[in-house]
């Protein structure tokens, strides 16, 4: 995980901890919309991942009422101060880093199969 966080942070500009906030967001979004066995299997090669998603919980009763799919987890990531050009450069990392951990073809599963994803792609 700490080397994810140092990608995300540099190439976005940002701290550790909004970067390893931003990690939990996405991972937590994958998890829910897109193909359960390549997201399952980029999770795993993530050390620190499911603690990393269940912290990005912590946001419950506000995260209900902005509804869900990729409008919420860009509402969530703003909230951390994040605007869009850093959200894309922190997914277009991220999908950098998994293509490394789990392959291209994965990673072009997880993107195809996620709604509103290829745009960050």
């Amino acid at each position: 995980m700490d080397e994810l966080i140092g990608r995300l942070a540099a190439s976005a500009g940002i701290d550790g901890a909004v970067a390893e906030k931003t990690v939990g967001i996405i991972l937590g979004f994958l998890r829910s919309e897109g193909p359960s066995d390549s997201v399952q299997a980029l999770i795993d090669q993530i050390s620190g991942a499911e603690a990393a998603i269940e912290a990005s919980r912590s946001g419950g009763g506000l995260s209900r009422l902005m509804g869900g799919g990729l409008m919420a987890v860009g509402t969530r990531l703003m909230g951390l101060g994040l605007g869009m050009s850093e959200i894309q450069n922190v997914a277009r990392e991220l999908f950098r880093y998994g293509r490394d951990e789990i392959g291209a073809d994965q990673m072009g599963k997880i993107i195809a199969g996620t709604p509103g994803l290829s745009q960050f792609a």
